[in-house]
């Protein structure tokens, strides 16, 4: 990882407040990212799953991991994290008879960093790809924080054929950019503040957006710093790239048509007092989309016992 110089206390400060008052702190405008893709090895197959790794189209090669075996559920994750987020989840609906499968996206975690591809509509691709290779039939997709945007993408591209319930988790869906047929979205500006963020000092960056991303930051909160230093690690691991390029893509789509397209049940959690994609400016609209769709306030994250829960109980429903 580089090493740059280190902002002083008072704009780290300032920039963690920006998140809190403005409540979407992940996010940040990213330019396109280039088109270009890594070219693919000649002797490297394309579409078949080897070990824990498969090759995409394009030549990008996406980790997974794949356990267990009965009805499957497929994790997409957050931002700048890796699968290594969903692991309470995927550990114990594996001790509860379910197939779990989850990848790093593109440049995230363990997967190669291509240049170019950190828009949604190749992120749904490359989902496909990975449930296609694995030949994944009426499974659950569940979505968390850019995830869900993912999520929503992949059906509204590639159909429920797959499909068997859908499942967002403190998403970005609907759409977290104001414009004017979205006047509650946050301003471009504030976006621009947090990709300058990356830039300048994204170790640092990652470390102390972790204190209102948990709620470490409210009065009598428990800070525990193993899970501090779990989601800097997930987020130093992904590459600069899909770090700068994938908070513009995040902020900047558009996930409200995508939403009204999904006809199979659904499920949307989200965090009571969360500060990064506040809950009015997103469940709660994402909810009003999806029709039938099941709607649950709680506290995430640091809650893990409840989100199982209630994971388990819509899976079984």
């Amino acid at each position: 990882m580089s090493t740059v110089s280190t902002p002083d206390s008072a704009s780290r400060r300032n920039l963690l407040k920006g998140v809190a008052v403005a409540g979407v702190g992940l996010a940040a405008a990213g330019a396109s990212a280039n088109s270009a893709a890594a070219k693919t090895p000649a002797s490297i197959h394309t579409g078949k799953p080897t070990g824990d790794r498969l090759v995409t189209k394009d030549g990008t090669s996406l980790y997974f991991k794949d356990w267990g075996t009965g009805p499957a559920v497929v994790f997409s994750h957050g931002y700048p994290l890796s699968s290594d987020a969903w692991e309470d989840q995927m550990f114990f609906l594996l001790q509860n008879g379910y197939r779990v499968i989850a990848h790093d996206r593109r440049g995230f975690g363990r997967s190669s960093q291509p240049s170019g591809g950190y828009d949604y509509d190749t992120f749904a691709d490359d989902l496909a790809q990975l449930v296609e290779a694995l030949d994944l039939r009426e499974a659950t997709f569940v979505g968390h924080s850019m995830g869900g945007g993912e999520v929503a993408r992949y059906v509204a591209r590639h159909g429920q054929s797959r499909v068997a319930k859908v499942a967002f988790v403190s998403s970005v869906t609907p759409f977290l950019l104001k414009t004017a047929t979205n006047p509650n979205g946050a301003p471009k500006e504030l976006f621009d503040t947090f990709r300058a963020a990356v830039q300048a000092n994204r170790s640092q960056w990652n470390l102390d957006v972790t204190m209102p991303y948990y709620s470490f930051n409210r009065p009598g909160a428990h800070v525990s710093e193993g899970l501090r230093e779990s989601y800097w690690r997930q987020g130093q691991v992904t590459g600069l790239l899909a770090a700068y390029h994938a908070l513009g893509a995040f902020s900047e789509t558009d996930f409200r048509d995508d939403l009204r397209k999904i006809t199979v049940p659904a499920l949307v959690v989200h965090g009571s007092d969360d500060q990064i994609v506040p809950l009015e400016i997103s469940a709660k609209l994402t909810a009003g989309l999806v029709p039938h769709a099941k709607f649950i306030v709680g506290l995430l994250h640091v809650d893990k016992d409840r989100l199982n829960a209630d994971l388990l109980a819509f899976l079984r429903g």
